[in-house]
């Protein structure tokens, strides 16, 4: 019976299937059954079944999840943290990028792959409404279409590099800049430059930057799209490696934004870099980093 309702929800069992999952997997299913023998549960069996449920949801959510253990504590911290599903293919993408010997030639092509998978899952998150539509045989096909104007917005430089991949998959999609670069007096963040369409109050933005260390650059970039009349909870933060010391800065100011990254990794060093991270993004990606 077990084996049965756990085929019917998904989940799969086997013999080398941790014990206390198959357990805890075994618990609920017996009060799933409990539950369907009566018509009329007492309340009793309701609040136990109810609670079963929800504890075996949330173990089930951590035991079978594919991500490390900082991660799955930040995503339930932060409803709005999208991190991509790790596989093999991400991995080995990030394999190359992370390499210190790769060739800038692979780096730039290998980074551009994962980040047109980055703004395809980003893309994800943004409002669609249904639509109807005939297909070439005569019949309906139930589609969806954006519900929203969108844009993008490149923070200056290493964002830039995100800018191809968000043409690739968004049609003649409008892009602004802004250029932050850190005060050497006050070792703040400082606005230098920002151009954006005139309407994006009324769009759905996507803020692009590959790297997410202390958050103080993104967080400046958010504050003045929000100064430009751009809604907290309109902007998607499309990152590709974030450090959880950036997570926590930006998500705790901004907590209606959305942030979209494919990794998130283990901590920053003494002087800020994230790591294991992949140096100076903007510099490999550009060419500018010494040896090039």
């Amino acid at each position: 019976k077990v084996k049965q309702r756990a085929s019917q929800n998904g989940f799969k069992t086997s013999d080398r299937m941790p014990t206390f999952r198959r357990i805890l997997l075994g618990s609920v299913t017996f009060w799933c059954v409990v539950f369907e023998a009566f018509k009329q549960p007492p309340p009793v069996v309701s609040s136990i079944f109810i609670y079963c449920f929800s504890v075996y949801n949330l173990t089930m959510a951590a035991l079978s999840s594919d991500y490390p253990e900082h991660v799955v504590a930040l995503m339930d911290k932060y409803p709005t943290l999208k991190v991509l599903r790790p596989n093999n293919q991400v991995r080995g993408l990030h394999t190359f990028i992370r390499d210190r010997n790769t060739k800038r030639a692979d780096f730039v092509f290998y980074s551009d792959r994962l980040i047109r998978l980055l703004i395809e899952e980003g893309l994800n998150y943004l409002p669609f409404n249904q639509v109807d539509i005939t297909t070439p045989t005569g019949d309906v096909y139930n589609g969806v279409e954006f519900a929203s104007k969108i844009c993008g917005v490149s923070i200056v430089r290493a964002g830039e590099s995100m800018e191809t991949g968000l043409r690739a998959v968004c049609k003649s999609v409008r892009i602004g800049k802004i250029l932050i670069q850190r005060d050497e007096r006050t070792a703040q963040p400082k606005l230098y430059y920002a151009k954006f369409p005139d309407d994006i109050k009324d769009r759905k933005v996507l803020l692009l930057d590959p790297m997410l260390a202390t958050g103080g650059s993104a967080i400046r970039a958010v504050e003045v799209l929000k100064e430009n009349g751009v809604p907290e909870a309109n902007i998607l933060f499309i990152n590709l490696i974030a450090a959880p010391e950036g997570i926590h800065a930006l998500l705790d100011k901004f907590p209606e934004m959305q942030v979209i990254t494919t990794e998130v990794d283990a901590r920053l060093d003494d002087r800020k870099f994230i790591l294991p991270g992949v140096g100076d993004f903007g510099d490999r990606y550009f060419g500018t980093a010494e040896g090039n």
